[in-house]
């Protein structure tokens, strides 16, 4: 029998499965990510105030990383809110208006840390490549407009595919097989033809995570060269504190996010997409500033002064 045809209205609604398959799992998972989500708030709101009231940090790099820190609250807060409630109780619906926001933020959001990323690989390759000109090289207005122009992309690219899926008329099928409003899954809801959209995700998943993988990978490659130049131990050892911290962050981002935007789907893929969507929605955000602050110097002794001021 054809399906009835789905208006998309505010007044509809959607239902996020999520992990409905495994009913048992539910409870630990709203454990497991509530205390994640927590350490995320506690961790990058420790980060923005300590670089704001400490003017010792008040350099490109920590400018840089309260950037990545505010983005992560925001890409947190963006999905997370609703699966604590998805899982805490039976009720698992989304309206249709909260969940073009949803999608429109985690597209966003998630298209800004790529490139932001990139530009904190920027900054690290000017610290250690070009120390000379690192001044003028990341000036603050230059240092001001990549950060606006990380945001202004991630965004723009967000509308547009929020516009295609506005576009594409969805059917009665009103389960969503994800915890979150994904692209890829509102689309398997569509009983039209989606090739033009799943052709726009592949490309712009591509420009977004590729282009950038790629550039971050030239600028530690020269990084490599300059290291192997150094006869300071002191200053290796800075360069592996920073730039190793940035690498392992990168890691955690790139890698899960190309094994769900950048490999042909299946249909016994969409269960451990969840998973790994988990990963980079709730697990990443969490410890970047664990990452960036361990071992830290320059933290250390910002939070020493604070104290002491106090």
């Amino acid at each position: 029998m054809m399906m009835e045809k789905f208006n998309g209205t505010s007044e509809d609604y959607l239902i996020l499965l999520g992990f409905s398959n495994w009913p048992h799992l539910e409870v630990v998972l709203f454990v497991l990510i509530l205390i994640f989500y927590l350490m995320t708030l506690i961790g990058n709101m420790f980060i923005i105030v300590l670089s704001y009231l400490d003017s010792h940090l008040h350099t490109p790099m920590y400018f840089f990383l309260s950037n990545l820190s505010f983005l992560d609250l925001c890409y947190t807060t963006s999905s997370l809110p609703q699966l604590l409630v998805n899982l805490w109780g039976p009720e698992k619906t989304i309206s249709y208006t909260g969940c073009m926001v949803q999608l429109y933020f985690v597209l966003a959001l998630g298209a800004t840390e790529c490139i932001l990323l990139m530009v904190m690989s920027y900054d690290r390759y000017a610290a250690v490549c070009r120390p000379l000109h690192y001044t003028v090289l990341m000036n603050p207005r230059f240092c001001h407009l990549l950060a606006v122009a990380s945001w202004v992309c991630g965004f723009t690219n967000s509308a547009v595919h929020c516009l295609f899926i506005l576009w594409v008329p969805l059917c009665g099928n009103r389960q969503v097989d994800h915890f979150f409003c994904e692209v890829p899954a509102l689309l398997q809801l569509s009983c039209f033809d989606t090739r033009a959209n799943e052709l726009t995700l592949t490309v712009t998943s591509s420009i977004f995570v590729l282009v950038p993988l790629i550039l971050i990978f030239t600028s530690y490659g020269a990084i490599a060269q300059a290291v192997l130049r150094m006869q300071s131990t002191t200053g290796l050892q800075k360069v592996f504190r920073t730039c190793g911290a940035h690498l392992m962050v990168v890691s955690l981002f790139f890698i899960p996010v190309m094994c769900i935007y950048l490999q042909p789907s299946t249909e016994n893929s969409q269960d451990q997409g969840k998973f790994i969507a988990l990963f980079y929605t709730v697990v990443t955000p969490s410890l970047n500033p664990l990452i960036y602050t361990l071992r830290n110097k320059d933290v250390r002794g910002a939070v020493k002064r604070l104290m002491g001021r106090e």
